[in-house]
């Protein structure tokens, strides 16, 4: 395809047209901004919805914190998020300096709440809370540090999920007392009345918004010019999903001069089978597959993306955050099996980092400053894995409890020198390490990387046996160049 092929919206089109840029496959590890008003009150994911239900725990810490939501709603919580200490030049600048290839900012989440500078709905982030175009910001960031920039939309879920700021408490002194989202004065952040809550995009949205929806990311996509485009699910409300995504192709092909836009898009109902909710539509081919939380089984022929936060998706100090070792496991069994990860670092509501997550940056940072030459630009091996111990596979399969010791490794290839990242190390009675699969394999040299001593090593029937060396250093997992 050149670029003066017409990319048009419909699936064939899509998928004829699509091919995975290099730059993405080589990238490897992505950081995400997943951060907006509902960092605020310090509550995690999913806080514009609980807040409007009384039994959930974030219905009850509402009411007890600001008060009840007839008196307090969500547009106040966006009214409070100020982003006070954001600073994107230095965000960004730490996250390419801890290993991060390329950036994802975050559009809109399902509050119906724009973070950039919108010329099609009022309720964004330069009219209200920080008064700044935060979409902006970044972009002008990420394209400064040399780094390719996308942003991510989820606002195809907040016509029905953010619908339940219509309702009332059926019990107690509030009984019956509506919700603030029953204000005509604000039914363009709201939405008018309708009778969808579900958790899940709507099965009858309204002609207005599924305009407004297109307008608004038409607009980002022309003015944020982003090289990867996400979506939180398939892609939504049928032909006028994929006018949006045949544009954001056409604009990414005419900038590279051919293909180089990547679109990010999930497989829910397929992935998860259990999970019987309208999450778009979804076709092989036409994009980079996105597992949230999730990673395959086995090596996939087709580059895919996994996508998870070192803590909650929105700032909860209270929550347990990922460690290093988990995160540095997790990037290297999704880049043995042809994946990219791209990571959300949890920012408070004023922009900065908490120090958890700088500690867990900077450790990532470290690994793959000694470690880097074992993910970045390589490819799969004919083996991913090695160990009885998984994450499993699938959407959600990174929420399992999965422990890994020495006899786990995951493989990566660079022409003709191999990778075998182990994920733990031997005991001193154990000795070293036993790379199962590189039995009866050609091997003249190995080095551990990050480690100058010289390696005992033999290759033998039952693989390559590496002996743990004296002194040995390096933390989380330890990588093996087998040339």
């Amino acid at each position: 395809m050149t670029p003066t092929d017409e990319i048009k919206p419909t699936w064939e089109s899509l998928i004829a047209s699509f091919q995975c840029p290099d730059w993405f496959r080589d990238a490897k590890f992505g950081v995400w901004s997943h951060w907006g008003p509902q960092a605020v009150p310090g509550q995690g994911d999913w806080y514009a919805r609980h807040m409007y239900m009384p039994d959930h725990p974030i219905g009850r810490y509402h009411r007890r914190v600001y008060g009840h939501p007839s008196e307090f709603g969500y547009k106040d919580i966006v009214r409070q998020w100020k982003a006070e200490r954001f600073d994107a030049e230095a965000l960004v600048g730490f996250f390419a300096d801890h290993g991060a290839r390329y950036f994802v900012g975050q559009a809109c989440h399902c509050d119906n709440f724009d973070l950039f500078d919108s010329r099609h709905h009022r309720w964004n982030s330069v009219n209200m809370g920080p008064g700044r175009d935060i979409l902006g910001a970044f972009r002008d960031a990420t394209r400064n540090a040399g780094l390719p920039w996308g942003f991510s939309e989820h606002l195809a879920w907040s016509y029905s999920w953010f619908n339940v700021n219509k309702g009332a408490d059926k019990t107690g002194p509030y009984r019956g007392v509506p919700y603030d989202g029953n204000d005509p004065d604000n039914a363009d952040f709201y939405f008018p009345p309708h009778d969808e809550t579900e958790a899940q995009f709507a099965l009858r949205p309204s002609r207005e918004f599924v305009r407004s929806w297109q307008e608004r990311l038409i607009d980002a996509i022309d003015r944020y010019e982003p090289d990867l485009f996400y979506t939180d699910g398939g892609v939504p409300f049928g032909d006028d999903g994929l006018k949006v995504v045949a544009h954001f192709y056409r604009a990414a092909q005419q900038r590279f001069g051919g293909p180089g836009g990547v679109f990010n898009y999930k497989d829910v109902g397929g992935r998860r089978p259990d999970f019987k909710k309208n999450t778009g539509t979804f076709v092989a081919g036409a994009g980079v597959e996105d597992l949230e939380h999730g990673v395959v089984d086995g090596i996939s022929d087709d580059p895919w993306q996994c996508d998870t936060s070192s803590g909650p998706w929105y700032w909860m100090p209270s929550a347990a955050y990922l460690s290093p070792a988990r995160i540095i496991q997790t990037l290297a069994d999704v880049v043995s099996k042809n994946g990219n990860l791209l990571l959300n670092y949890t920012q408070r509501p004023d922009g900065s980092l908490d120090e958890e997550t700088e500690w867990i940056a900077t450790e990532v940072g470290k690994w793959l400053d000694i470690n880097g030459e074992s993910i970045f630009g390589t490819r799969p091996w004919k083996v991913a894995a090695e160990g009885a111990n998984t994450f499993g596979s699938g959407e959600m399969s990174l929420l399992c409890d999965a422990t890994f010791d020495a006899t786990d490794a995951r493989y990566t290839a660079k022409g003709d020198t191999r990778f075998a990242i182990a994920f733990g190390k031997p005991s001193a009675r154990d000795g070293g390490w036993c790379f199962e699969s590189m039995r009866g394999e050609q091997v003249d040299r190995v080095t551990l990387l990050g480690h100058g001593d010289a390696l005992a090593w033999s290759l033998n029937d039952d693989g390559l046996v590496v002996q743990r060396p004296d002194g040995l250093r390096g933390d989380h997992a330890w990588c093996f160049k087998i040339e």
